[in-house]
Formats: C-alpha cells, sequence, structure tokens
C-alpha cells in the first residue's frame, strides 16, 4: 500500500543528509557569502586589466581557484537545501537570493576568461608549460577562443546568469510545488498518488487495475499543465540557440557538444544504433512480461513491472549497507571506506517527504565530500539506484583527491560510466552468488528492467526526442505541448512498434525529466553504460589489473577526453563495436531470461 508523504520536518533525521558538513549553521552560511563578495571584490582589484604576462596569468589563477574554492560550497548548500524541499519558502528565498549574488560575481569574474581570451596563444601555452595546474584550464581558454564574445558581452550574460537559467527553476517549481495529485480509485477503495509514489511504486505495481489506474490518473494530472511545462522548455530552448547564434557556432548541437569534448557522429551514432538495434531484443523482452502476467494487451503503462513481483524482496537502508560493501569490495579499501563513510556520516538523504525533488542524483562539491538524494522505498531497484549514485560519488572522491578544482571534472559525455559501472558489479555479485533459476532470473531482470531500461531505454528515448525537437529549434521554429506531444510519440511508436500499445499520456513523459534542462546529457547515459559494461567484463574476467586500471580512469578526473579515459581501461569508443557488443549483451539477458522462464515453469507444471 502506498502512502501519502509527510512534510519535510515529520521525516527522521537519520534518514536525512547533514548539511552541517557544509555550514554548521546559517549564520556561517552569510558570513561565507559576506566574505567571498568582499574576496572577489579585493580580486578585481588586484588583477582586472593587469593579466598581461606569464607570471600575472599564473597568479590570476591561482586566486581565482581560490575564490572557486568557496563559491563550491555554497552553491551547494543552496541547491541540496532548497532540493530537499521546495515547498520550504525559507530554502527557495534563499536560492534565488544566492542566485542574483552569484550572477553578479559571475559578471565581475568574467573579465578572467575575457583577457586570457585575448591574449596571444603563444603567451598562453608558455604558461601551459610553466603550470600543469592550470594547463588544462588553459588549453579549454584556447578551445573556446573562436567562440569568445567582446568583454561587456560576457560580463552582461553572466550578470543575466540567473535570469537565463530561470526556465529550469520554473519546471522544478511547477512540477513539485503546484502540481498536486488526487487520490485514485479502483472497486471503491482510494489511494494517493504523488510524483514519488508513482515513480518509486505505483509504475511498477504488479495489480494491473490499479497500476493502469494510477497511469490514467497522474497522466491526467499532467495534461492539466503541459502549457506552462512546454513554455517554460520553449524559453530555455530559444536561450540555447540564441547563445549558440551569438557565439558562432554552426548548429546548436555544436555548441552543446562543445564542452563535452565529442563530435556530432558520437552523438547520433549511440541515438541511430539503439533506436534500431536494441529495438527488437526490448520488444521481446516486452512480449515476455505480458506472457508472464498474463495481460489482454502490452501498454506503455505496463513496460515497468517486474517479471517476478514475488520474488523481490524488501529491503531496509541498514541492510543495503552489506548489498552495496560485497558488491563494490572488488574496488578495494579505499572504495570501501568511503561507502562506510557515506552511510555513518549520512551523505545520504533517503527520506521520503513532500516537495522532495524526485529521482536521484549524486552532487559532489569539490573540498567537502559527496551528497546524495534517493527516496527509499525499499525495493531492490533501490539498492541498484543507490549503488548507482555512489558509483558517482566515488568517482568524484577519487578525482577530487588527485585533480586540483579545475581538473577534476571529465566531460559529461563520460559522466555516467562510473555509476552505472556500480550497477554492473551488483548484478555481477549477485549472480554470482546462486545458481537457482528464479534467484538468477530475479537478478538479470533486474539488470534488464533498472540498469538496461533505464539507461538504454527510458534516457535514449529522451535522446531520440530531444534531437528531434533541438533540429525544430535548430531551423529557426519553436515548440508548444502538442508539437512536444507528437514528437515524443512519434518516438516512443517508433521504437515499440506493434508490441506495445502507446497509451493515452505516454505522449507527455517529456514534463517528467529534468534532463533536458541540462545540454545533450539523456544519450550520455548510454554512452556511459556502453563503457562501464565493457569494462565490468574486463573486471569479471581479468579481476585486479582491470580494476586498478579503472581507479586510476576515476583519478583523472577531467585531464583526459571522454576517448582518452575509455581507452585507459581498454575500451575503444571511436568506433561502433563496444556499443554493437552491449546492445548483443542485453539481448543475450533477454534470451536468457526467456529460457529461466520456461525452465521455471516447466518445474512448476511438473
Amino acid at each position: 500500500m502506498v502512502k501519502s508523504l509527510p512534510p519535510r520536518s515529520e521525516v527522521k533525521v537519520e534518514e536525512t543528509w547533514n548539511l552541517q558538513d557544509l555550514f554548521k549553521s546559517e549564520d556561517d552560511y552569510n558570513q561565507a557569502i559576506e566574505q567571498l563578495q568582499q574576496n572577489v571584490a579585493s580580486y578585481v582589484e588586484q588583477f582586472k586589466g593587469k593579466i598581461s604576462d606569464v607570471d600575472s596569468i599564473i597568479a590570476a589563477l591561482k586566486g581565482y581557484a581560490s575564490i572557486y574554492k568557496k563559491m563550491v560550497p555554497i552553491g551547494a548548500y543552496t541547491s541540496l537545501s532548497s532540493s530537499e524541499d521546495q515547498t520550504n519558502d525559507e530554502a527557495q528565498m534563499r536560492a534565488s537570493k544566492y542566485g542574483s549574488i552569484a550572477s553578479k560575481l559571475g559578471s565581475q569574474l568574467s573579465f578572467v576568461s575575457s583577457e586570457l581570451s585575448e591574449l596571444p596563444a603563444e603567451l598562453l601555452e608558455k604558461a601551459m608549460g610553466q603550470s600543469k595546474d592550470f594547463e588544462l584550464y588553459l588549453k579549454e581558454v584556447l578551445r573556446e577562443k573562436p567562440y569568445q564574445l567582446h568583454p561587456e558581452v560576457e560580463k552582461t550574460l553572466a550578470a543575466m546568469s540567473s535570469v537565463l537559467n530561470a526556465p529550469y527553476g520554473l519546471y522544478n517549481t511547477t512540477k513539485l510545488v503546484d502540481i498536486r495529485f488526487d487520490d485514485f480509485e479502483v472497486d471503491g477503495e482510494k489511494f494517493p498518488l504523488s510524483y514519488t509514489s508513482f515513480e518509486g511504486g505505483w509504475e511498477s505495481e504488479a495489480d494491473t487495475s490499479k497500476r493502469r489506474a494510477a497511469y490514467d490518473a497522474f497522466y491526467a494530472k499532467l495534461r492539466q499543465y503541459q502549457h506552462t511545462a512546454a513554455k517554460t522548455y520553449d524559453m530555455h530552448l530559444q536561450k540555447e540557440k540564441t547563445i549558440s547564434d551569438l557565439r558562432g557556432y554552426d548548429t546548436v548541437f555544436d555548441y552543446l557538444l562543445f564542452n563535452q569534448e565529442v563530435d556530432r557522429s558520437m552523438y547520433d551514432r549511440q541515438i541511430d544504433l539503439i533506436m534500431k538495434e536494441l529495438s527488437p531484443h526490448m520488444r521481446k523482452y516486452a512480449k515476455l512480461l505480458q506472457k508472464v502476467h498474463g495481460l489482454d494487451k502490452m501498454t506503455f503503462s505496463d513496460l515497468k513491472i517486474p517479471l517476478d513481483p514475488n520474488y523481490e524482496p524488501k529491503i531496509t537502508i541498514e541492510e543495503s549497507k552489506k548489498y552495496i560493501k560485497d558488491s563494490l569490495s572488488i574496488m578495494g579499501d579505499d572504495y570501501l571506506t568511503m561507502v562506510e563513510r557515506s552511510y555513518d556520516e549520512r551523505w545520504t538523504d533517503f527520506a521520503q517527504n513532500i516537495g522532495k525533488s524526485t529521482g536521484a542524483f549524486c552532487s559532489s562539491p569539490y573540498g567537502v565530500h559527496p551528497y546524495i538524494l534517493i527516496s527509499w522505498t525499499g525495493s531492490m531497484e533501490d539498492v541498484f539506484v543507490l549503488a548507482h549514485e555512489l558509483g558517482h560519488a566515488g568517482h568524484f572522491y577519487n578525482a577530487h583527491k588527485h585533480q586540483n578544482i579545475f581538473n577534476s571534472r571529465p566531460s559529461l559525455y563520460f559522466i555516467e560510466a562510473p555509476s552505472t559501472m556500480n550497477e554492473m558489479l551488483m548484478a555481477n555479485h549477485l549472480l554470482s552468488n546462486s545458481d537457482d533459476p528464479k534467484f538468477k532470473r530475479w537478478v538479470i531482470s533486474s539488470i534488464v528492467a533498472r540498469t538496461y531500461y533505464h539507461n538504454f531505454v527510458t534516457h535514449l528515448l529522451e535522446a531520440a526526442y530531444q534531437r528531434k525537437v533541438y533540429e525544430r529549434i535548430d531551423a529557426g521554429g519553436s515548440v508548444n505541448a502538442n508539437v512536444l506531444n507528437e514528437l515524443k510519440r512519434g518516438v516512443l511508436e517508433e521504437f515499440w512498434g506493434d508490441d506495445v500499445e502507446i497509451t493515452e499520456g505516454a505522449e507527455l513523459t517529456w514534463m517528467r525529466q529534468p534532463h533536458y534542462y541540462m545540454g545533450l546529457y539523456p544519450y550520455t547515459y548510454s554512452a556511459g553504460l556502453t563503457i562501464s559494461t565493457q569494462v565490468s567484463k574486463r573486471i569479471l574476467a581479468e579481476g585486479k589489473p582491470a580494476v586498478e586500471d579503472w581507479l586510476k580512469v576515476l583519478q583523472a578526473g577531467g585531464t583526459k577526453s571522454p576517448a582518452e579515459l575509455a581507452q585507459m581501461a581498454g575500451v575503444d569508443i571511436t568506433t561502433e563495436q563496444p556499443l554493437l557488443d552491449t546492445i548483443s549483451y542485453i539481448g543475450d539477458l533477454i534470451d536468457q531470461l526467456i529460457e529461466l522462464t520456461e525452465e521455471i515453469e516447466t518445474v512448476q507444471t511438473n
């Protein structure tokens, strides 16, 4: 039975994260902002208009790194305290206030990149040779040089950043504050509904009548807000297109892929191959679900049902610790110490409450420790999600220890590889511990339904839809709810064909994801999982040497391109082979599920 969510004030403290590791009190937070403003003013006075030679370049960047380190925990505290409860007026006003302050500070500091960009390339290269700490930063300055605008324009854009980023805040406010779901009814009984309960419960409910009724009620409510949501998204898209044009990029795709250090061919290949090659495997999986559950027809609302809901164990937060530690023990003592600390020091916000951000994420402020948000429901899926987020945490835990603040963050293209790696390690560990057909089927179905469905289907279909949206924007168009619905439905129908009925409401799935406000992010999930699938196979086959290579990749942070990082782990992502191998591996898993199901059914009938 899904319960109504409590307010934040009523959840157990031990199930919340400890933001006091960022700031002990509100006074400390406010003093940090005041000190930061003074530091920026002094820095501007010391360096503005005076960056002219190698010595001043290095001195300016040292000072800039120091300021950046002070900004990070302030931004993290502001964001995290807001995401734990969007209905908290104090947290929302704090976020709004700091957004304005950060925009002003960004405007004051914009001279750094402008002045560096105006210096001769030879001088920047000389500075790179004399300071390894800032080599990567200056390399980026050189890369961005052709797209840098006049200093006053850069200053203005930085000053407008809180306004330019407003659509994302508006999206979250609409989604998490304004939308209130009514109870839905099945056979005279009423059941509570919310974003969290739908995504964490009703969407995978084994009872078909309840699941489909929850689906209908959920999407009926979303439909009431579709025009506001579409207008908000269109504002964001038009902003990206305008900045892309201003900076002189050929397309908005080039603009959004620039910082990922990935060309258009790698982006397109990820989407095109999966849409074509994975679709037959996933249709086969959908047919298996329909058969096992005895469904009259397979609809979009049925795709998240567990293959064997009766075998799904309920797992407490405390019990999850053993699953996680046993699965990740292959990563070594230092990694396990990080996992232990995450539990002992309350890095994770497990609580379910009204106004909390949906889904899960990991924030890794430099100089502190990672923070993880998840809404714990007690399913095995939660354990996989937590392992996933601890993959992000372990990545930055390692990168921050070995790299400075400018060098620690890799390309967005690579960001989901360490997280999905942990899901693969968990699955491998579980499979190695039993020969029981029902247990094996449960583990493999967890991998398919959680790891691969989520990253290779849900997020990939977002990416295919997103590409169509940006193609429209690039051609000078705009979008509204009807356009977005049509594009989303078209992608879903193309992937699932006649095997899954795309029921009314499915086209509104675009309203559920914040990823569309984060550039070309959705396709990177499948890119990361392609890398981690191949590396996890290496770890299974080779053990410690493959793990050591992977730890070096994590420690490298952002000092290498995605292709170079993958190459360090033994994967060549410049070709299509790793992706084809991964799709083939998913197909093999689904075939195993079909065989195990036949074996189980044979035993049950004899």
